[in-house]
């Protein structure tokens, strides 16, 4: 009676067994051919990457600066790379871009920094600071630095006034329109598809769940963030206007002066740039190449300027897998960028289990006297960050001093995780605080109802069958509110505790609201401003140490992934690095829309407390 399932059960087996052997055939027999383009890319002297005797070093970034990058599959990446395809949303390790830099100002092979920015996404006043003040450093070196682009986005700008001379494409673009703060709300929306919206929350300022609850900003979202734009904007104003040596009163702010002032430019926005003094010159690609070339001589082309890439740079300079000293004592780093999430998550977003496994490795390392806590967050699960928290509380507990460093943002969640360190320092333009808490569900009850879909049964207590179907009973919003305000006490006794205050002075300061890093210090949140070195040197003294390395904890991966990883760059010495003057990087303006969208999809798929508490920042992203 039962052969004949029996049968197809066999049948079944073998076909997925077969599809299975199948699969792993095909993968080994790319990574196996990978392989062995590697050893010729490696054994072959004419595609090893050298630089030049005399050549200018192009930071021709693409795409996003990041603390860390999101963790990807190896061997699509280095598909990705290989076939020259382009990556859906490329990212650039900011420590790659100081390192480069850092030592081309001591390579006698390198005798000129050209910054070509057009490929740069927006990345953060902060980070762009830190680039900023390493290229200054470049110039002590006595080597010019030329910043020249066809257009100049206002992040782009920002580097590029640290060049000793700017130019522009007499048809080209640059406006400075400063900092903006704009969501999409969807409360009417959500009305119209008779969604059923449960928010809880607690602070005046906490402005996180209003594109659920409203179809604009409140009165007192404006007001506080208004405050640490301003400062953020401040700051990028006179950082330009010392380098370009004007004042800040030729930022033009309202459109009557920017109208009058383009109308005398005859209506070109790069002659506007060149009249405001933003550039230095007006130069055609063509008469770019040719003052490059008068400077640092032509390449082994005879058709342009003798350069470097900063890719190519990169891979030439730097160590494939580094060397760790087991002799000196440690300041390990841990990175905690991204989104916070319960469970192990991927490199680029923050898992409540996985960032606390990597402290914990620091506190079980013996070699590890002190560690750096890098935090780069707007927040997300209020359980997942106090996970990370208890870590944090064990590292001290075991003697080792833990020093936040806050990056372009440790706000709402990752305020939470910073607080516990023995000191916090801060950038001057790190968005942070926003110390309130919320709960968010949505229910779709009367949603079903107009498809005629009804939800109906019975439960043996008041609180039972609750789900996303069925109403919220008065009940449990009750049990969600009052979870909600006792998550908010936590929240404000952790940081009364750890920076020695009063409940009420951290509640007159917490209640959701954001600060700027500058503000913060003053308030008390942080100890000091600075940037990851300054970290480095205080958690080395708190721990009283003399001689001592950094050490970075990551993710242990694979010998096999770190051969793939170590491949990157040596397939573009086989297929051809892409030309200089590539394209801009740019989307238009409905792609910026569907991205817009899905940003805000993938926002409420990360929701994913077990509690359904969140300590988040929707309102620390810039425009």
């Amino acid at each position: 009676m039962n052969s004949t399932p029996n049968l197809f059960r066999r049948i079944t087996s073998k076909l997925f067994s077969a599809l299975n052997t199948t699969r792993k055939i095909i993968i080994n027999l790319i990574f196996f051919t990978l392989l062995i383009l590697f050893i010729f890319a490696i054994s072959n002297d004419e595609n090893t990457v050298t630089v030049p005797k005399k050549a200018a070093l192009v930071l021709n970034f693409k795409g996003d600066i990041v603390e860390q990058k999101q963790e990807v599959d190896p061997l699509d990446a280095l598909l990705t790379e290989a076939l020259s395809k382009e990556e859906e949303q490329p990212e650039i390790l900011l420590s790659d871009i100081l390192d480069v830099i850092t030592k081309a100002k001591s390579d006698d092979r390198i005798s000129l920094l050209v910054l070509q920015l057009q490929g740069l996404n927006n990345s953060g006043i902060t980070k762009l600071s830190y680039i900023a003040d390493a290229i200054t450093d470049f110039k002590t070196s006595g080597k010019q630095v030329i910043a020249l682009g066809e257009q100049y986005s206002q992040d782009q700008y920002y580097l590029a006034s640290y060049a000793d001379t700017v130019w522009l494409d007499p048809k080209g673009w640059l406006m400075l329109d400063g900092y903006g703060l704009y969501q999409l709300y969807f409360k009417s929306a959500l009305d119209k598809l008779e969604v059923s919206q449960h928010i809880f929350r607690v602070g005046t300022y906490k402005s996180a769940v209003e594109p659920y609850m409203r179809d604009d900003m409140s009165t007192a979202a404006k007001e506080a963030n208004n405050v640490w734009l301003n400062d953020l904007w401040s700051k990028y104003k006179s950082d330009v206007a010392e380098q370009r040596g004007f004042g800040i009163e030729n930022f033009d702010e309202n459109a009557s002066t920017l109208i009058k002032k383009f109308k005398a430019a005859d209506s070109s926005f790069a002659q506007y740039a060149f009249d405001n003094q933003w550039v230095d010159q007006l130069k055609t690609h063509g008469e770019m190449q040719a003052a490059l070339i008068e400077l640092v001589g032509k390449d082994k082309t005879d058709k342009t300027y003798s350069h470097i890439s900063f890719n190519d740079y990169l891979s030439a300079t730097k160590t494939p897998f580094p060397i760790v000293d087991p002799t000196t004592d440690k300041v390990a780093i841990v990175v905690a960028k991204g989104t916070i999430l319960n469970g192990t998550q991927k490199a680029g977003t923050i898992g409540g289990a996985s960032t606390a496994k990597l402290l914990r490795k620091a506190r079980e390392n013996n070699q590890v006297k002190a560690v750096v806590f890098r935090v780069d967050s707007p927040g997300g699960s209020a359980y997942a960050s106090e996970v990370i928290r208890r870590e944090i509380d064990l590292l001290k507990e075991s003697g080792k001093p833990v020093v936040a460093s806050m990056g372009t943002y440790a706000a709402s969640g990752g305020y939470w995780i910073s607080a516990p360190a023995d000191k916090i320092i801060a950038s001057p333009t790190t968005i942070t605080g926003s110390i309130g808490i919320f709960g968010l569900m949505m229910t779709f009850e009367n949603s079903l109802k107009k498809l005629g879909v009804h939800t109906d049964g019975v439960s043996t207590t008041d609180i039972g069958g609750f789900g996303s179907t069925r109403p919220l009973s008065k009940g449990m919003s009750s049990l969600y509110q009052l979870n909600v305000e006792r998550g908010y006490q936590d929240f404000i006794s952790l940081v009364a505790k750890n920076r020695e205050m009063s409940l009420e002075e951290v509640d007159a300061i917490a209640q959701g609201r954001v600060w700027s890093g500058v503000k913060a210090k003053e308030l008390g949140l942080v100890d000091e401003l600075g940037d990851i070195n300054d970290a480095i040197v205080m958690a080395s003294q708190l721990a009283n140490l003399n001689n001592y390395d950094t050490l970075l904890i990551e993710k242990e991966i694979s010998a096999k992934d770190k051969l793939l990883q170590s491949m990157f760059g040596k397939t573009s010495q086989l297929f051809g690095e892409p030309p200089l003057d590539e394209k801009v990087y740019s989307k238009d303006y409905i792609s910026q829309f569907i991205h817009s969208m899905n940003k805000e999809l993938t926002l409420l798929k990360s929701f994913d407390d077990p509690q359904g508490i969140y300590v988040f920042c929707m309102a620390c992203e810039l425009n």
